[in-house]
């Protein structure tokens, strides 16, 4: 072998060793973690037959989708981290346990706002801002919301929902009152407007609120027609804070139901 082979032979033998001990420091390729788009199919498929029939996102709008849903869940990163999300789910089977008290509950007292018929009324802070917008707003209306019920602590809803049995029995109870630990009221983030009635829907404070609370963050648990849905019968007075973007994202893609939207999003970051 003539001295200019030797030469070369050497130079890509010691290229190859190089190449093997760069090769060896690189850690081992993993597979990526599977795409929006198919957990979003995952998450879909697992949903109820309802759901599925009533929420209906075609593949030719999940890129829009899941342009949204980034969007809703880059905002509550920036909620408090030292108190549970305001999409938290909870329901007939999702309690959220006796020790839970809502972090810096701010007591509601008379004001020139919006009116209380209780002394023992509070809400989450970023419930009572929204509130206080909401109300703002209905004033210039000619409105005024009577806030009836607000938070519920695990051992008065306990007590509560003992007395509607003893009321109307326990079928009808489950129907129309959470057992302790499963109501949004536990939240601090749940009001009662009005009389608490079936005829608030056709107040103006009640005609009012349906038209309008969506814009300050608020939305209808208990709407008509869902109690399969929900697990509890319509209830035209309570509506839930879940922010603005929540209440869009709720109107624009689940049918405008927040129990669709609330069990979406548990399910989708149970997989995440």
């Amino acid at each position: 072998m003539c001295v200019s082979n030797i030469n070369v032979f050497h130079r890509a033998a010691a290229f190859l060793c190089a190449a093997g001990l760069f090769l060896a420091s690189v850690p081992a390729f993993s597979a990526p973690a599977a795409s929006d788009e198919a957990h979003l199919e995952r998450v879909l498929s697992s949903m109820s037959a309802r759901f599925k029939n009533d929420v209906r996102i075609q593949p030719s709008d999940r890129s829009a989708f899941l342009k949204d849903l980034d969007a809703l869940l880059a905002e509550e990163k920036t909620f408090r981290s030292d108190d549970v999300s305001l999409f938290y789910l909870i329901d007939k089977k999702h309690n959220i346990g006796a020790s839970y008290v809502p972090k810096d509950l701010v007591p509601l007292t008379k004001n020139n706002v919006f009116n209380i018929n209780r002394n023992d009324l509070s809400l989450r802070p970023e419930a009572l801002a929204a509130l206080n917008e909401m109300g703002l707003a209905a004033k210039k209306d000619g409105i005024t919301l009577l806030v009836s019920s607000t938070y519920r602590s695990y051992e008065y809803q306990k007590n509560l929902f003992q007395r509607w049995v003893r009321i109307d029995g326990l079928e009808e109870a489950e129907r129309e009152s959470a057992r302790e630990g499963t109501s949004q009221h536990q939240l601090g983030t749940a009001i009662d407007f009005g009389s608490i009635t079936d005829d608030f829907d056709s107040t103006p404070m009640g005609q009012w609120v349906y038209t309008h609370a969506a814009d300050f963050g608020w939305s209808l648990s208990f709407p008509k027609q869902y109690e399969d849905v929900t697990g509890y019968r319509w209830e035209c007075w309570h509506f839930r804070y879940i922010g603005k973007t929540a209440c869009r994202m709720q109107k624009k893609w689940f049918n405008n139901v927040q129990q669709y939207m609330l069990e979406f999003l548990d399910e989708w970051k149970q997989g995440k």
